[in-house]
């Protein structure tokens, strides 16, 4: 671990870098580049739960507007080390803890191979699932997941299930190669699983 970056500040955000590992291989992403120009945030192994935990409540965390789960991987490839860490985070009773949100793909049920939305409900204060496309095809062209379509069916099926247990979902999409129309194509789809709608932008 000596030398790997575990927690970041981003904006003002206290952002939690667990993995490298993602089932994803998104046209935008900027994983391709050399590890030496990803600011230090490629793991060259991954921080064991308990070295994450020690780094998140060494910092002032009344300093930050949110804990986000969030680095170069898919912070679900290690669900259950972060639902671990959200316990023992509200366990730790701190007066200055702030919300706590994970950044994801919304694979986290394939991936783990059962329905985590429900064990996201009094850990999480807030979802952000990357949607991308507002069709299967559209996806698929963006995304390009390993599990190919199913892969669209299941990130779908996270939204609709995080919905109900966790306070605050947002689908976002980056915006890239995208028309107005299609912008809001994904908004009405965002809305019509529940969830409130962002554009983030590219680069």
């Amino acid at each position: 671990m000596q030398g790997d970056i575990i927690t970041y500040d981003y904006f003002g955000s206290l952002y939690i870098n667990m993995t490298n590992r993602c089932d994803c291989h998104c046209v935008f992403c900027i994983r391709d580049e050399d590890s030496s120009a990803l600011g230090g945030l490629w793991l060259q192994e991954e921080p064991s739960r308990e070295e994450a935990l020690e780094d998140i409540l060494s910092k002032d965390l009344s300093q930050y507007s949110e804990i986000v789960f969030c680095g170069y991987g898919e912070p679900t490839c290690r669900a259950d080390d972060m639902l671990w860490l959200c316990d023992q985070l509200h366990a730790a009773k701190r007066a200055d803890l702030p919300p706590i949100r994970l950044n994801t793909n919304g694979h986290g049920s394939l991936i783990n191979h059962r329905n985590i939305a429900p064990e996201l409900k009094g850990r999480l204060d807030a979802v952000s699932v990357s949607l991308n496309g507002s069709n299967q095809e559209e996806y698929l062209r963006l995304t390009r997941p390993g599990s190919g379509e199913k892969g669209w069916d299941a990130m779908l099926d996270f939204v609709r299930e995080a919905v109900k247990y966790v306070p605050r979902v947002m689908v976002t999409i980056v915006d890239y190669d995208k028309t107005p129309a299609e912008i809001a194509a994904c908004r009405a789809l965002a809305e019509g699983l529940g969830a409130q709608f962002r554009v983030r932008p590219y680069g």
